[in-house]
């Protein structure tokens, strides 16, 4: 019999179970079927009908790392009856099923759910990208997890002090670790968050060396490891689907698919934890609508000329606020985006017709 506590199972996911329900805990999802784990060891389950057809609740299907109700079948699959309160969760909008140009409504796909750390991983080599690594920072802080960067192949580069720099002048609150997964060194950096029943997700871009990172931490091979062109990084990313690892340590490690484009969704809280010092000056500017451009009194700009806000922070904040807003709703933004330059072509005409009666 299978102790569920050593899956992170507590109190605070405690529910009534009734009707010979049980908890258990997603740890894959492969299209319509789910691996889960319970009192009963590993088995198959499958949606409950009323959950599989309500697709306009597709934020409620259960995603790697959720604990769920289940009715266990011990001769067949499993059936899911219901998702149980999620502590934290990383998402993004999903937008199939809708018209190219048209978004009647944007869903929210849970990714991964109930996990502590958000490992946000870019490799040193030749994926190296700051503004990448914000963008996974804001919506790591918005999840309810705690994110932490991790800067792997520290073995490929001979110095890599300037990219710590970078990452670190862009960060507030944040660990960064170099390491290397092939040499070991700056692993024992991670013993801080290595920690029994606690679960850690692993986000990152292709080819930064996760499946190579679980194995090292592992201490064996458990996840198969696909060589990539290390003179341009290009690969095939290993991991088709979403798992959810058990190391022997009793840490739990969520694996995703890589994904080079991510989505925002609802991460307005997020962009507040990664860019506090930037929303403090916003609030300390003289005028509530002040653009930041050239009003007096504004404290963005004059943090920016006295130095103790980087420009290309700055950049970076109003990026991501843009990205939330267009995930917010594409379809505003889109419209108001043509009246805006549809605006500035009438003001040129009309600047146009006065310069020419003259």
């Amino acid at each position: 019999m299978i102790d569920l506590k050593n899956y992170g199972y507590t109190e605070r996911y405690l529910a009534d179970n009734t009707d010979g329900c049980i908890p258990a805990r997603i740890t894959q999802v492969l299209r319509e079927m789910y691996k889960v784990v319970s009192m009963n060891g590993e088995s198959n389950a499958r949606l409950k009908g009323s959950l599989y057809n309500n697709t306009e609740a597709a934020q409620d299907f259960p995603a790697v790392g959720d604990f769920v109700l289940i009715k266990y079948n011990e001769i067949g699959d499993s059936q899911i009856i219901k998702v149980l309160p999620r502590k934290s969760k990383f998402s993004r909008p999903d937008y199939s099923g809708h018209a190219a140009g048209y978004v009647k409504t944007i869903l929210e796909q849970v990714v991964a759910a109930n996990f502590d750390y958000v490992f946000i991983m870019a490799s040193l080599n030749y994926d190296f990208n700051v503004n990448r690594i914000l963008r996974y920072i804001t919506v790591a802080w918005e999840s309810g997890g705690i994110p932490v960067v991790i800067l792997t192949k520290a073995d490929l580069v001979e110095d890599n002090e300037n990219q710590l720099k970078q990452v670190r002048e862009q960060v507030i609150g944040v660990d960064v670790i170099a390491l290397s997964s092939v040499t070991g060194k700056g692993l024992e950096q991670l013993n801080a968050y290595l920690k029994p029943e606690k679960t850690i997700v692993f986000l990152g871009s292709s080819g930064v060396g996760k499946s190579t990172l679980v194995n090292a931490l592992a201490g064996e091979e458990i996840m198969y490891v696909n060589t990539i062109r290390e003179d341009d990084s290009k690969g095939r990313h290993t991991t088709t689907h979403r798992q959810l690892i058990l190391l022997k340590n009793q840490v739990m490690i969520i694996d995703t698919p890589g994904m080079r484009e991510l989505g925002m969704w609802d991460i307005e809280e997020g962009l507040g934890e990664a860019f506090s010092d930037v929303e403090e000056l916003i609030l300390a500017c003289r005028f509530s609508d002040c653009t930041h451009r050239n009003e007096p009194g504004c404290a963005v700009m004059a943090a920016i000329r006295g130095g103790t806000l980087e420009q290309s922070r700055w950049k970076n904040y109003l990026q991501l606020k843009g990205e939330a807003r267009f995930s917010e709703n594409k379809s505003v933004y889109l419209r108001e985006k043509k009246e805006f330059h549809k605006k500035i072509n009438r003001d040129a005409r009309s600047r146009q017709k006065v310069g020419g009666k003259k």
